[in-house]
């Protein structure tokens, strides 16, 4: 089935507020084989939803949409949707009730302007909010599907997670269906990775297809497949997967939704290992990511942010000397960085980052983007010399990534 996003909401517009909700609900619905046409912001105006939902009904067979939901005089999306549909805004009982009893269990008692929030179009069905006070909306139109649902990313998932997918998979039919398999690279650019794969790529049937997502320093591939078999589309994303692997399997780091961070974790805890880090112009970015996952515990000890020259001295226990004598930025001192770290910090591997980030801070030797890492671990140091650019953020960003797949290549050599 073919599905829509329209996200409501000025804020999103003038760029007030990033658009998490539509990444969240594509997302949602690809993994359940729907295909997403198009996302489309539009203003808080009747005009606006009107537009959009013209134009999301003109191609899609389901919209999702969030935002316009509050109680509030700015939030016109179910009087807007009522009209569109041919109803009337009517009086919902029970979700009235409903949020008399969360405002009694606080303390509190409901105003009018929540339940004003409970008049809606009459034909819709009501999803059930359990993380808010506005009410989704499901309502069916010139056979195709509308869903409207509050625009806090919470509430939203919520809803999409309990109430959406389960009843679209209830109500989805047809046959038609498209399945991915998206792999994880790390060590090559995209046009390498594009050269090295070209026969593969030419090779693939005309119902499967291969798209490259790039990122700093990584690049993920999508390969999805249309078809009506679930368990035939399975075997054959499969049997690609291996001859994918084949060509350049060792870039791949991962699949799926596994990112650099947490591919070392898997790998690290099977083996009971464990890592800390040694930063200083990502800042404490490499022991971020590697802890946005549960479950780092298991393997991450701990992290020195060694931004000034002394925190390098007395507590990586880097010689002074050696700082006077090469600069912060070079190959020695982030070697003996990663091998303080390891030693200090009592862990197994140890990455270790020193460079000029940017915008300012260069030289002639020793220009913006010039940053070194290593990697300390049972078998010695390795380090690495990256030439990058003069945007701070991007740097970092790059570094982070580079750091991390120079881990995971010696662990995955440590393996062989």
């Amino acid at each position: 089935m073919k599905a829509y996003i329209l996200t409501i909401g000025d804020e999103i517009l003038i760029g007030q507020v990033t658009d998490t909700n539509a990444t969240y609900m594509a997302d949602a619905l690809n993994d359940e084989g729907y295909e997403i046409l198009e996302h489309l912001s539009v203003a808080d105006t009747r005009q606006g939803i009107r537009d959009g939902l013209d134009r999301a009904l003109a191609v899609a067979d389901v919209v999702l949409m969030t935002g316009g939901l509050g109680p509030t005089k700015d939030d016109i999306t179910k009087k807007v949707l009522a009209e569109y549909v041919g109803t009337e805004l009517t009086f919902h009982a029970p979700s009235w009730e409903r949020l008399q009893r969360i405002f009694r269990s606080f303390g509190r008692e409901a105003t009018e302007s929540h339940r004003v929030q409970c008049y809606l179009p009459a034909t819709a069905t009501v999803l059930t909010n359990e993380r808010g006070t506005a009410p989704g909306m499901w309502l069916e139109f010139q056979g195709k599907i509308i869903i409207s649902m509050p625009g806090v990313p919470y509430e939203m998932r919520y809803l999409v997670r309990q109430e959406v997918i389960p009843r679209l998979l209830a109500r989805n039919t047809r046959a038609d269906r498209q399945r991915s398999l998206t792999i994880r690279t790390a060590g090559a650019g995209e046009s390498v990775i594009a050269e090295a794969i070209a026969d593969f790529e030419d090779a693939l049937p005309a119902h499967m297809s291969l798209a490259y997502l790039p990122d700093l320093g990584t690049v993920r591939l999508r390969l999805t497949i249309r078809g009506t078999d679930e368990a035939a589309m399975h075997t054959e994303l499969q049997a690609q997967q291996v001859k994918f692997e084949s060509i350049i399997g060792h870039l791949v780091y991962g699949y799926g939704k596994e990112d650099l961070a947490l591919a070392i974790q898997r790998r690290m805890q099977e083996r009971q290992l464990t890592l800390v880090t040694a930063e200083s112009c990502t800042g404490g970015a490499i022991a971020s990511m590697i802890t946005a996952h549960p479950g780092s515990s298991g393997h991450f000890k701990g992290s020195v942010v060694a931004y000034a020259n002394s925190v390098k001295n007395q507590q990586l226990g880097v010689p002074a000397g050696m700082i006077e004598k090469y600069g912060a930025v070079s190959k020695f001192v982030v070697e003996a960085m990663a091998s303080g770290a390891r030693q200090q910090l009592n862990a197994d591997y140890a990455v270790a980052t020193s460079g000029i980030a940017g915008p300012d801070g260069g030289t002639e030797e020793k220009p913006v983007g010039t940053i070194w890492l290593a990697v300390a671990g049972p078998h010695g140091v390795t380090s690495k010399l990256l030439r990058a650019g003069k945007d701070r953020k991007r740097n970092i960003t790059y570094t982070v990534h580079q750091a991390l797949n120079l881990l995971h290549q010696e662990l995955r050599q440590a393996e062989a």
